[in-house]
């Protein structure tokens, strides 16, 4: 090799460059790749989160004016232009109540099968489409259901009875969802170790599985609460009532609810103050973003004590 040749190769060897300096480059592409994927998903999570706030917002400027005890517990006047809401309160718990009586019971016990006793079969597939179908029914439908059912083959008449039941049937799909999921993210070495010492299946779910998994069934069942006390649809037909100033203090009655008395006074009924509106819509997203809240509290101190 002469002398040029010697040199060219020199000149080749510092022009390219070194290992270290394309790893750094390759290492600042991929912090900027993140960073921008960062931007997009915060931009994306703030699109989600601004009208949720625009619409709380809106909701208390407006309705802030109309609270007060006498808003909160008297009962609706003059053709629900005046008074209170209290009726549709103690009314939404009812129906709620009725719900929950029904749906947590199926719903636990029917995560608790498809997760520890059905396995793969048919019979489990079976289950889990039908499960998938019913959480996929429009909430009008269900109403339709709960009135077929519940109102005329049943002969429950529209009332809270069959109004909870509806929203029961509504429910149980996220239930039972929520319910097979966390029974699932417990360890299957907390069976093995259990059934190796002679433990039975049950007891292994009762004492082992069920307080492990306590704190995604609890967070399931209680957001289901606050869905089905904004629910209008399921009672529409079923169990509330357009106007019936009085407390109910039995399943049989009628009642009313915050959901169907907000949507009677934004489109039914002329006159109505502003105020009772927003304050009346206030009040039922208050409930729910509180019921929505409790769980997230609940979840984050049941996981914090969890000891794997």
């Amino acid at each position: 090799m002469n002398g040029t040749d010697v040199r060219t190769a020199e000149q080749a060897t510092a022009a390219s460059p070194s290992p270290t300096t394309v790893a750094f480059a390759d290492l600042a592409s991929r912090r900027r790749t993140e960073s921008l994927a960062g931007l997009v998903l915060l931009g994306a999570a703030a699109l989600a989160a601004i009208p949720a706030l625009a619409i709380v917002g809106l909701l208390i400027v407006r309705g802030a004016p109309a609270l007060s005890l006498e808003f909160l517990f008297g009962m609706p006047l003059h053709g629900m232009t005046a008074g209170g809401i209290f009726p549709a309160i103690v009314g939404t718990l009812w129906l709620v109540g009725v719900s929950l009586a029904f749906a947590v019971p199926v719903g636990v016990l029917a995560g608790i099968y498809l997760s520890e006793y059905a396995g793969e079969g048919r019979v489990a597939r079976i289950v889990d489409l039908a499960i998938v179908n019913l959480a996929a029914v429009p909430s009008i439908v269900h109403a339709l259901f709960g009135l077929g059912a519940f109102v005329l083959f049943m002969r429950l008449g529209t009332s809270i009875l069959a109004g909870g039941l509806t929203l029961g049937v509504m429910t149980l799909p996220v239930i039972i969802t929520s319910t097979k999921a966390a029974l699932q993210s417990v360890p299957h070495s907390f069976r093995l170790a259990s059934w190796n010492l002679g433990v039975s299946r049950w007891q292994t779910i009762r004492h082992i599985v069920l307080p492990n998994a306590l704190p995604g069934i609890l967070t399931g069942i209680i957001l289901q609460v606050s869905r089905a006390a904004g629910e209008t649809a399921p009672i529409l037909f079923t169990g509330a009532a357009f106007y019936l100033p009085i407390l109910p203090d039995d399943v049989r009655m009628q009642s009313m609810a915050l959901s169907m008395h907000v949507y009677a006074l934004v489109t039914q009924i002329p006159d109505v103050p502003l105020e009772m509106k927003y304050g009346s819509a206030l009040v039922l997203v208050g409930t729910v973003v509180l019921l929505n809240s409790f769980a997230t509290v609940l979840r984050y101190y049941l996981r914090r004590n969890r000891k794997w």
